[in-house]
């Protein structure tokens, strides 16, 4: 962007053809300089910028112009991110009052019923409140205290239940009258009917040392548990016959680990169970890291991970080299598969570091119930057992690291038929899936820390290492916006909702206001469907990502072939790498295509977004890119959890087959979705235009990828 480029203002002013504003046109390597002599000196002084006009061949006029604007453009930017800030905590305080004059109105008499009156009732509900506080704290540590020596804990309280708080109104009653909306719609978005957002405490939760010391224990025990699943083989694990996979025997263990009462009593309860060891490119110290931070954390399985935060450091460790000191945390995770068919996973949990011995650290979560310390956490009888990940050091940089995933689930609702074989066979929240993640995380983290470039990376189009690595922010914050867009997490505040009107694909639709600064402010309209496809998962990668295919799906090439402009490779598989296209025989010449996609052996996504030239121009020159607005589009491919049908599309009778759930073969579950900005203005409100424009879109996409791929149409 040029600002505030050369003006008439050296000239005579006496001439009126000269007195007409003229603009000069900086060049990429004066803009670049003066970004860097900014970044030191935002304010130069005369000398400075009449160094600066010699150097750059521009009058002192043109310099002084030009940092003035980009300081007015600065004030901008900040202004604009606490305006954001401000919102949000408005809408915070908004939400706070809301809940308060929900429990007031709702304050009533134990004994009668009745609401109670006069000024004394206030000041007696309060101190009965106080009284019943201390009562509940005494009766935790006791609880926590017997637990220790008995084995059991004692019996605890009901929870209180959570207050609902009215849901967004999105005015789609009109929907209902044009045939759009399902039987669903209704019950997705009345007040109370969606599911709550997790409750994560306001206020830092105060624990004793004796609460911290019971928290060590229960790590210790758990550590030990952990490191017996990873470092023990038969009888403990036994070979799978089918793939070969590690499946956990659990008569031996329960021999080995008895536990005084077993949630697999319930038959609405039922445990998962994986181990799978891989070689990542990424050292100890620094995967402990990234495990330890929640954000970072998070940043590392976008596709798994769709909430994360660290509730209480109980003890820090060493936070250089964690040896022989561990580092325990209470942490809080939501995790996901990237289908809207799908609920999310809550745990709280403790997470647990410790050195093993000379370049072996071990990292163990463990549940903990944090309803004993607050009441509004929470409860669920799903809980993550002892697991985690072992992490011996390498030469050259290298780690193994051996996973070991196990959890006890209770499914509060039915599995969708799609996803059944998939959640069942232990594929979609398994060892298996983190550890392939995380082998091609650390791959693009190589990759992005690589200070060399070449033709074949950058395709001669990304001309230093640092346009290669904002290029790769860009792209990295792009799919991790994908993901939160088709996501079920209840932190996002965004509910989905049903369409009906078309026989084959049931597409869904959910609102969310945007207020980042990396994204078009307004309200943003996502939608997704989830289709299966008799085809294996490998073959449905390479239909999306040949150029030559391209348009017969993707809208953005409006029919025309596309041109790869550029290219950053992201990892050892060719698949894993960042692109940008640009259609040929359109009109929009200014706008171009990122694209990225990932694939492992658990699954793959494309994730693709229009970004303009200008934008692209300041990402490669190495420029911060965290201002460039995306609104990425794309597709998740995993496996159904059947057994493999080939290469090739499978009969008719095979999906028929799969459609009734019985003796199906093996596919790929696809996912695709779509975000599109139905206002600038955040109070704008959803409409029948946006809504069947979105629909259709989804309709015309899934019927054209079937078409392509030779499929049945249903």
């Amino acid at each position: 962007m040029d600002f505030g480029g050369g003006s008439g203002g050296d000239h005579d002013g006496s001439d009126p053809q000269r007195r007409k504003k003229r603009y000069h046109r900086h060049t990429a390597h004066q803009i670049q300089r003066l970004e860097a002599m900014f970044k030191e000196c935002p304010h130069p002084d005369e000398k400075q910028r009449m160094e600066l006009s010699r150097e750059l061949g521009l009058a002192p006029r043109q310099i002084k112009f030009w940092f003035q604007n980009r300081r007015t453009q600065m004030k901008a930017q900040h202004e604009r991110a606490d305006n954001c800030a401000l919102r949000a905590e408005n809408d915070r305080i908004r939400c706070e009052n809301i809940v308060i004059r929900e429990t007031l109105r709702n304050v009533i008499c134990p004994s009668c019923g009745t609401a109670p009156s006069g000024e004394d009732s206030y000041f007696d509900e309060q101190k009965l409140r106080m009284e019943n506080a201390h009562l509940k704290e005494e009766l935790d540590r006791v609880s926590s205290i017997a637990a220790k020596y008995i084995g059991r804990p004692i019996s605890q309280l009901p929870p209180v239940q959570p207050i609902h708080i009215a849901s967004l109104d999105l005015t789609m009653s009109s929907l209902s009258a044009h045939g759009l909306a399902g039987p669903s719609l209704d019950l997705d978005l009345l007040p109370g009917s969606s599911s709550s957002v997790p409750h994560l405490p306001a206020q830092a939760v105060v624990f004793s040392d004796m609460d911290k010391s019971l928290m060590a224990d229960v790590a210790a025990n758990a550590l030990d548990e952990f490191l017996r699943l990873a470092q023990t083989d038969e009888p403990l694990w036994m070979k799978s016959a089918t793939d070969g996979r590690d499946t956990l025997n659990l008569e031996s263990y329960e021999r080995m680990f008895p536990r005084a009462s077993s949630h697999l009593k319930n038959p609405d309860i039922r445990a998962e169970a994986s181990r799978e060891s891989r070689v990542v490119i990424m050292n100890g110290l620094a995967l402990i890291d990234m495990f330890m931070d929640s954000n970072k954390w998070a940043e590392l399985f976008p596709a798994i991970v769709s909430a994360a935060k660290t509730i209480e450091v109980i003890s820090p460790g060493l936070l250089t080299s964690r040896k022989n000191h561990g580092s325990l945390q209470l942490m809080y995770g939501e995790l996901q598969v990237l289908s809207p068919l799908l609920p999310t996973r809550e745990f709280y949990f403790l997470r647990y570091c410790q050195q093993i011995e000379q370049g072996l650290w071990a990292i163990v979560d463990v549940s903990f119930d944090l309803s004993r310390y607050d009441q509004f956490a929470s409860q669920s009888r799903s809980q993550r057992l002892p697991s985690g990940c072992l992490i011996q050091d390498l030469p050259n940089g290298y780690s193994k690291v051996t996973w070991v995933e196990h959890v006890e689930i209770e499914d509060k609702a039915p599995i969708h038929r799609l996803y059944r074989d998939l959640i069942y066979s232990g594929l979609a929240f398994g060892a298996e899936r983190w550890i392939a993640t995380l082998e091609r995380m650390c791959e693009r983290i190589a990759c992005l820390m690589v200070t060399g470039s070449s033709t074949h990376d950058v395709g001669g189009v990304i001309p230093s290492p640092d346009g290669k690595r904002s290029m790769m922010k860009l792209a990295q914050r792009m799919v991790n916006n994908f993901c939160g867009s088709i996501s079920t997490s209840s932190s996002r505040q965004q509910h989905w909702t049903t369409l009906s009107g078309s026989s084959e694909v049931g597409v869904r639709v959910a609102l969310h206001k945007s207020t980042d600064p990396g994204q078009p402010n307004g309200v943003v309209l996502s939608a997704a469907t989830t289709i299966w496809l008799p085809i294996s998962p490998q073959n449905v990668f390479n239909f999306f990502k040949d150029e030559r295919t391209r348009a017969q799906w993707d809208v953005l090439s409006n029919g025309n072939a596309v041109q790869e402009v550029a290219h950053i490779a992201n990892g050892s598989h060719p698949g894993n790498c960042i692109s940008v296209l640009r259609a040929y025989n359109t009109s929009q010449n200014n706008m171009l295509i990122l694209q990225e996609s990932c694939i492992d052996s658990s699954g793959s996504l494309v994730v693709y977004c229009p970004v303009d030239l200008p934008a692209i121009n300041l990402a490669i020159s190495g420029e911060d890119p965290s201002y460039i607005p995306l609104l990425p589009s794309g597709f998740t491919i995993s496996p159904d959890g059947g057994p493999d049908p080939g290469d090739g599309a499978s009969s008719s009778s095979a999906v028929v087959a799969r459609q009734g759930s019985t003796g199906r073969s093996g596919g790929s579950l696809m996912t695709v979705a779509f975000q599109i900005l139905v206002s600038s203005l955040p109070s704008a409100k959803l409409n029948l235009e946006s809504v069947t424009t979105v629909n259709n879109l989804i309709s015309t996409t899934v019927h054209q990828i079937k078409a392509a791929l030779n499929c049945p149409g249903s």
